[in-house]
């Protein structure tokens, strides 16, 4: 069972393979693939990064990214829609927090990951040649 940030609960089956790891579904790995393009925008893991401060306006989001506010609500709604922020409006402003604070949990997988593949390439590249 997988139950999304958006409260929707996602029943598919699993068949186990070797250790502890389980295989997904064809249906579940669409919702995971799905997940991962939403997060594969440079501009929407910023605008997650911003928020991980506190709930913030479509305007200062905008004013402090340099880009529209049509913009800036458009990768806003795609991540709400992804259950990872929430949207709340107040008279005339809108203003979006953190709904699912994992998705840091994730960055950090991976930017540790991206850290030790550039410290080996680093590596590879500083030993000195050898002199045929």
């Amino acid at each position: 069972m997988l139950i999304l940030a958006s409260g929707y609960v996602v029943v598919y089956p699993v068949q186990q393979m070797k250790g502890n790891a389980t295989a997904l579904s064809p249906e579940a790995l669409e919702l995971v693939a799905a997940t991962f393009r939403v997060l594969g925008e440079p501009v929407r893991l910023r605008l997650l990064q911003m928020l991980q401060e506190g709930e913030r306006s479509v305007t200062s989001l905008a004013e402090e990214i340099g880009t529209t506010q049509p913009n800036v609500s458009k990768h806003l709604k795609t991540l709400q829609e992804a259950g990872l922020v929430t949207r709340q409006q107040v008279k005339n402003s809108v203003f979006y927090g953190l709904s699912d604070e994992s998705v840091f949990e994730l960055c950090d997988v991976v930017c540790r990951k991206l850290k030790d593949r550039l410290l080996a390439q680093a590596g590879t590249l500083a030993r000195p040649r050898r002199a045929r």
